[in-house]
């Protein structure tokens, strides 16, 4: 199989999925939707009779709290974080692309301690301007 060929192929497989993608993700959403109107009807239903949970012959509907939490401004949080020695409130995960540029500026160093890193090749095709597939 020539490289024409290939890239041909491969645009046409990724515009597929990408079409698969956007019709999932619009009849998903619309599923969502129904589910939530639902949710506020039996949440009413809990309220109505002061119940934390309905049993029903189908299943059972549990009312419960979910809590997010959410920061308005970073520079006191992490001053609070750090003056009470709380760094377990931040996840445990390293910004890939802040990691990548730390990296090319510290060339020379080595990786920080603790760090691992992992590299492999990938192939990208990008679609000529003028390019029409089948």
């Amino acid at each position: 199989m020539d490289t024409e060929t290939m890239v041909r192929a491969y645009l046409n497989i990724r515009s597929e999925r990408e079409r698969l993608a956007r019709e999932f993700e619009a009849k998903d959403a619309e599923l969502k939707e129904d589910m939530a109107v639902i949710e506020q009807v039996m949440l009413q239903a809990c309220d109505g009779i002061n119940a934390t949970s309905i049993k029903t012959n189908k299943g059972t509907i549990i009312k419960s709290v979910r809590e997010r939490y959410g920061c308005s401004d970073w520079d006191i949080f992490r001053k609070f974080v750090y003056d009470n020695n709380a760094l377990d409130l931040f996840e445990k995960r390293i910004h890939q692309g802040n990691m990548k540029e730390f990296m090319s500026e510290h060339k020379d160093d080595g990786l920080p301690p603790g760090l691992n890193v992992s590299r492999e090749y990938v192939i990208t095709v990008r679609k000529s301007t003028d390019a029409v597939l089948s």
